[in-house]
């Protein structure tokens, strides 16, 4: 688990998995989203950079968003 500060400055408690099925097991009614702590932001599915890098792991959208990461806008197939 990691502790992120969130968009109003409150510590956001995400819960990070190594697999993409852990997530959706975890969150089955949100969307399941790569975090890359690195860059602050967060690819959804059908995104090139989604599941690649070292730098993250899988998280439920909802999470990101409150733990004050973004959407990346770039990288749709």
């Amino acid at each position: 688990m990691l502790v992120a500060a969130g968009a109003s400055g409150n510590a956001v408690a995400l819960s990070l998995f190594q697999t993409e099925l852990q997530a959706k097991q975890y969150c089955p009614n949100d969307s399941v989203v790569w975090l890359d702590f690195k860059k602050r932001i967060y690819y959804r599915p059908g995104q090139r950079q989604y599941a690649t890098g070292r730098t993250g792991l899988y998280v439920c959208q909802a999470e990101a968003k409150s733990g004050g990461y973004r959407r990346s806008i770039f990288g749709l197939r």
